[in-house]
């Protein structure tokens, strides 16, 4: 059973701002040094230093190298004092590979700043459950900042430097809709849909009671996305969620053409949860514009039938950046 009590113990990062550094990891696929060159251009005009991990352009098989390797440069950038905030280069597959050798006591002592989606959604979640840190599903290193139209520019300044509330409403964002009319409030937490299903029954499993839960994913068929949705039912990962909001949902549709929408699966399959249920927020997975979303944060969902909000209620990072000790382990 995945479901837990809804207060959850928080810890937020210090905020990132303009002058810091940003240490780039590869949890997951390889990447492409063309794309880290880029995203490191992007994130250089936008004010930030940057240093990548010792291994991230290594290669084995479809991996940016060995677990070890990738685990090595993750804890490497918690530790290091001159880090600020922690940044994947790309998702793809891997960071499960990661799971038990993340040194989680680390992590509490040196709390920083770690956005990335896609696969990385493994490390956001299971990093948030086990030490209470705020993660960020947000853009990475070489999917969204090496594009010029990439990022969501104002959420990931909120997010990061803790600039008040954020709002996000259908009037501002094309195709965020509602599906299922109603208001809730509740602990912000998601990611990938495939990853969410995929802990399920092992000791990562997602612990989603009291949440708002925010769903994406790419390339999944309508009956696939019903099939993750109705395991998820099954293993009681929606009981105590309080709303549920999908992603953009890039290319969730069957080839061939269909006479219904991926809107209409997802209500046959989960309507009946009694929960207000929204569609079409662009974040992870999107064509353009990735917004960056804090996991762990207090958040409401008001869906109404024409216009639907996700506010976000509280700052995802410390009000003081308290900077780094001299003896960090």
């Amino acid at each position: 059973m995945s479901a837990m009590p809804a207060q959850r113990h928080i810890l937020k990062p210090p905020p990132l701002r303009r002058g810091d550094t940003i240490g780039i990891v590869a949890p997951a696929s390889n990447i492409r040094r063309e794309s880290l060159e880029a995203g490191v251009a992007r994130l250089g005009e936008l004010g930030y230093e940057v240093v990548v991990g010792n291994h991230v352009l290594d290669q084995d098989l479809y991996f940016a190298g060995s677990a070890e390797a990738r685990v090595s440069d993750l804890t490497q950038m918690f530790r290091r004092d001159d880090v600020h905030a922690i940044m994947c280069g790309r998702g793809g597959y891997g960071s499960n590979y990661l799971l038990p050798f993340i040194d989680l006591d680390i992590i509490q002592r040196n709390p920083k700043i770690f956005v990335g989606y896609s696969d990385i959604t493994s490390l956001l979640t299971w990093i948030n459950d086990e030490t209470g840190l705020v993660t960020f599903h947000g853009p990475m290193a070489t999917k969204d900042f090496a594009r010029v139209d990439g990022i969501e520019v104002n959420s990931w300044l909120a997010a990061m430097e803790g600039s008040g509330r954020t709002s996000f409403a259908s009037g501002e964002f094309a195709g965020f809709k509602t599906l299922v009319a109603g208001e809730a409030q509740g602990t912000l937490y998601g990611g990938c849909l495939s990853i969410l299903v995929a802990s399920l029954g092992t000791r990562y499993e997602i612990e989603t009671g009291g949440t708002i839960l925010f769903l994406e994913d790419i390339g999944a068929k309508p009956y696939q996305i019903d099939r993750m949705l109705m395991q998820m039912k099954y293993a009681g990962a929606f009981e105590g969620v309080r709303g549920i909001v999908f992603g953009e949902m890039l290319d969730c549709v069957q080839p061939a053409g269909q006479d219904y929408t991926l809107e209409d699966v997802i209500v046959r399959a989960i309507g009946d949860l009694n929960v207000p249920i929204a569609f079409g927020l662009p974040s992870g997975h999107v064509r353009q514009n990735n917004i960056t979303l804090p996991i762990g944060v207090r958040a409401s969902l008001r869906a109404r039938q024409d216009s639907v909000t996700l506010e976000i209620l509280e700052s995802a990072v410390s009000a003081a950046p308290a900077r780094a000790s001299s003896n960090r382990v």
